[in-house]
């Protein structure tokens, strides 16, 4: 298959550098918003255009406890095993970030624990794992705007083996901080008051050469769906959080990563159109700046 005949959201590439592979993992339901709900497919290139697969990495067992929105799926390697952060929901339950678990990285990938992983009767999405310098592991995570108003972006501490929080939820920032994002248009349930809404989606961290820790997160911008990127002034986690003024991607696309190519360079990948179901992954060649990034290459 070619890239442009797989739709998919939220793309996230792992680099097998010794098995001169990419892995693309994202959320591969054909609806993802109403279903119906399979789980994750996996797909395997050496060149980041034709690709291998569908491979079912996550196939759901009739006790698990989440049953709709499978979502945002990444794959990070730690402590030898493959671990899946991954969003789910389930009808009266609140939507939230479950780890899961694989020998290899293409899974088959099961539940690490029997309950997600974000704080309870919190509405969270896009957990992503984070590992500090000193290698303690973190869940940077969406405390979401659905339940908030003013969606914001969350950390915790997690244990050596991923399986529970060792700290209370640490506030990063809320999306209206962001001077690229606006005010969502999208209405607001069961409320009486009509607050306005911000979106905050799609975390991730990349470390630059320089030491320091900058995050890629979407939200709405002027066109859309959206993409900027923020700096911690401390270089950890925890922040202070500066935003960059203008957004990285400003048009209908987003939820974005940074990867480093079989060739030792840094790409990123997000996806576009924003509308179902014609999302497709695209990648870009970057180069790091000073405070984040710059588009260096034409989008493929």
């Amino acid at each position: 298959m070619k890239t442009s005949e797989i739709q998919i959201r939220d793309p996230f590439i792992f680099t097998d550098h010794d098995a001169n592979m990419y892995y693309l993992f994202g959320t591969t339901d054909p609806n993802c918003w109403i279903g119906p709900f399979y789980g994750f497919d996996c797909y395997k290139s050496a060149d980041l255009e034709n690709w291998e697969g569908p491979i079912a990495a996550f196939r759901p067992k009739s006790d698990f406890w989440g049953k709709q929105n499978f979502w945002a799926p990444e794959v990070h390697q730690f402590n030898g095993l493959f671990y899946m952060f991954a969003t789910f929901k389930a009808e009266g339950a609140y939507r939230a970030t479950q780890i899961l678990v694989a020998q290899d990285v293409t899974g088959p990938y099961e539940p690490l624990t029997d309950r997600p992983i974000t704080p309870d009767n919190w509405m969270c999405l896009d957990g992503t794992l984070h590992v500090d310098k000193t290698g303690n592991p973190w869940v940077v995570f969406c405390h979401e705007w659905v339940q908030t108003h003013n969606g914001s972006i969350w950390a915790m501490q997690l244990s050596a083996d991923l399986t529970h929080p060792v700290s209370k939820p640490i506030f990063l920032f809320n999306a209206s901080e962001g001077a690229w994002v606006r005010e969502s248009s999208w209405p607001e349930q069961d409320a009486r008051y009509k607050f306005p809404t911000y979106v905050t989606d799609g975390p991730s961290l990349h470390r630059l050469r320089n030491g320091t820790l900058v995050m890629l997160w979407s939200s709405l911008g002027e066109k859309g769906y959206a993409m900027g990127i923020s700096r911690s002034e401390s270089g950890d986690i925890t922040g202070p959080w500066v935003h960059n003024p203008e957004a990285v991607w400003a048009e209908d696309g987003g939820h974005g990563m940074i990867f480093s190519t079989l060739e030792g360079e840094l790409m990123l990948t997000f996806h576009t159109p924003n509308n179902t179901p014609d999302e497709r992954a695209i990648f870009v060649a970057i180069e790091e700046t000073e405070h984040g990034i710059k588009l260096i290459g034409d989008t493929k």
